[in-house]
């Protein structure tokens, strides 16, 4: 059902039917309404957030003065939440709804089933995986020590 959706975003474009169909299969639907709060800063992750429709922005307060800082937008076809896929520590960002906003959500739970399928069955689809993980992380560092 959300295949289509799914091979737009770069994180999963690689990914064969059959994997594809896997993520779907675990993937759900929340709406938010402007201004609903989908990721919290500090707190545990529920999951990977693909946005479907809509526009979010993404904030941090700072610990020295607790200033909230812009750290850009995202929209359709854009992934928050990858870094705590393999992490699990809190959220390092807060991400609200600009307007309304649908997301595919992925636990993480899940998604770790899928990896270890993928990297058993399909281990070049699965480094591909990690490959483009690490890259998405490479990209937020670089934004924040600019």
């Amino acid at each position: 059902m959300y295949e289509d959706a799914l091979a737009r975003v770069d994180l999963f474009s690689r990914l064969r039917f059959q994997e594809l169909t896997q993520v779907a299969a675990r993937c759900r639907e929340v709406r938010y309404s402007p201004g609903a709060v989908l990721i919290a800063q500090g707190e545990k992750g529920a999951g990977l957030f693909i946005i479907s429709k809509g526009t979010v922005r993404i904030t941090r307060k700072n610990g020295s003065d607790g200033a909230e800082q812009v750290l850009g937008t995202a929209g359709t076809a854009d992934i928050l939440g990858e870094m705590a896929l393999l992490d699990d520590l809190p959220r390092s960002a807060t991400v609200t709804a600009v307007d309304e906003v649908s997301a595919l959500v992925l636990p993480f739970g899940d998604f770790r089933v899928i990896l270890r399928h993928i990297l058993s069955t399909e281990p070049n689809a699965g480094m591909e995986l990690l490959a483009t993980l690490s890259l998405r992380v490479r990209k937020c560092e670089q934004r924040v020590y600019e």
